[in-house]
């Protein structure tokens, strides 16, 4: 592990970060510009501004803190009932920057002669809508087009029909838990695949005649035949050839497809069961995928997101307890930024190293921001505010409120008036900064890593 090939990985978290958040931003500005409210800020960051300059009437800039961003749109929320157009407030999609801008009044400074009809709050339902939903969608675009381009121009490690490496010998050793698969000693039989003449790099095409393009075909059929004779049609330097080979008797641990690790009986022992075994390692390569697989894919990261964020508050629990105690870490639970950069780091670390994959680490580093960006999307529908689904809400209870009292004939209701709502928002703000200090802290002392 060294500390360049580790900032290596940081870096990309951060700037893959950086761009998610831009983007996140710019899919509020594109829109609110587009349907003519007026933006007087559009900021990546949080904090002092380090830098920032004017585009038109809207200042573009970054900010110290780079946990977020915000785009601060004047009249998000109506005029107090009874109030005049000189009381609109300003206020902003980042989460920490509505905080302060809360108070109707300090928006006067924004709402210039002229900015009455540029206000969000006079937006129709479904302009709204779209502005609020611009910037998860901006992320569900991001996080689709690069597990797409992944997965179609890259491919999928898959474990293919081709020996990666032929064992020396038959380990005889018993399985135990602290040794699930025991290595070769002294007196230890040769392996069948080595008596056989079967080499490394040798892409198996046919089992006993049967056509293979899957290593479970292959392994299926050894595993199945202890003490059987089977006939492996190989490709080697471009010739065929058929190879015999009786695999042994063996007594492997049982595996738990559910888990990912073995079976184990009332007394904590490995469950074991005889199997023919070869004296095989199958190589792993990408696979390309076609396009139709790319929706199940982000479909299946999605559902993963909304699993984790419905069980937030019992993982918290499980975070706490970690950073506090001495639980262990869920490497499937939330983590920060500042874990998901130390998860880059580590990543880069070994991928990067002389025994890696660098094309395969960069790639895995982007599939990172990839899957950042989905749970940025469904984090973000959440209907609270200060979220954006919070905004999206109190738009569509406006529609359904001036629906029905147009279906009774009775006069428009008017704007619906989210700022009621701060309350719930300020406490919702209140819990997510707490959630996101204990999340930087846990990732501090006690983080997640894949590697042990």
């Amino acid at each position: 592990m060294t500390a360049v090939h580790y900032a290596i990985g940081v870096l990309v978290i951060v700037v893959g970060v950086a761009v998610s958040i831009a983007l996140h931003e710019l899919g509020h500005l594109i829109p609110a510009k587009r349907f003519g409210v007026k933006v007087p800020q559009y900021m990546i960051g949080f904090g002092p501004t380090l830098w920032s300059r004017q585009v038109g009437e809207t200042e573009v800039g970054v900010k110290a803190i780079p946990l977020g961003g915000y785009v601060r749109m004047i009249g998000m929320f109506p005029p107090e009932p009874g109030g005049d157009e000189a009381q609109l407030r300003r206020s902003s999609t980042g989460r920490f920057s509505q905080l302060i801008d809360q108070a109707r009044a300090d928006s006067m400074d924004d709402v210039q002669p002229g900015d009455e009809d540029r206000v969000f709050y006079k937006l129709p339902v479904r302009k709204k809508v779209v502005v609020m939903l611009g910037g998860p969608l901006m992320n569900l675009l991001l996080g689709t087009v690069i597990i797409g381009g992944v997965l179609t121009l890259y491919g999928v490690p898959t474990t293919i029909p081709r020996f990666a490496a032929i064992s020396t010998c038959v380990p005889t050793a018993e399985p135990t838990v602290a040794k699930p698969q025991p290595a070769c000693a002294a007196g230890d039989p040769v392996a069948p695949a080595a008596q056989a003449g079967l080499q490394a790099g040798d892409e198996v095409t046919a089992v006993n005649g049967t056509p293979v393009t899957q290593w479970s075909e292959v392994n299926d059929v050894i595993r199945a035949s202890p003490g059987e004779q089977i006939a492996l049609t190989v490709q080697r330097d471009g010739a065929t050839r058929t190879v015999t080979v009786v695999p042994t008797a063996l007594r492997r641990p049982v595996p738990n497809l559910a888990t990912g690790k073995y079976e184990l009986d009332a007394d904590g022992k490995l469950v074991l069961r005889t199997v023919g075994f070869l004296g095989v390692t199958a190589d792993v390569a990408p696979v390309r995928q076609p396009i139709t697989a790319v929706p199940g894919a982000v479909g299946q990261q999605l559902q993963a997101m909304g699993g984790v964020i419905i069980a937030l508050p019992q993982r918290m629990v499980g975070v706490a307890q970690a950073a506090f105690g001495s639980g262990e870490r869920d490497p499937n639970g939330p983590i920060s930024v500042v874990g998901v950069g130390r998860v880059g780091g580590e990543i880069a670390s070994v991928g990067l190293s002389d025994r890696g994959d660098s094309l395969a680490t960069v790639l895995t580093l982007v599939q990172l921001v990839a899957g950042l960006n989905l749970a940025l999307f469904v984090f973000n529908l959440i209907p609270l505010l200060p979220l954006d689904g919070g905004h999206v809400i109190g738009a569509l209870w406006e529609g359904v409120k001036r629906r029905w009292s147009a279906l009774r004939g009775r006069p428009d209701p008017g704007y619906v008036d989210v700022a009621k709502a701060l309350p719930l928002a300020y406490t919702v703000s209140v819990v997510l900064i707490g959630m996101s200090i204990l999340l930087i802290y846990a990732d501090l002392v006690r983080p997640v890593s894949l590697f042990g």
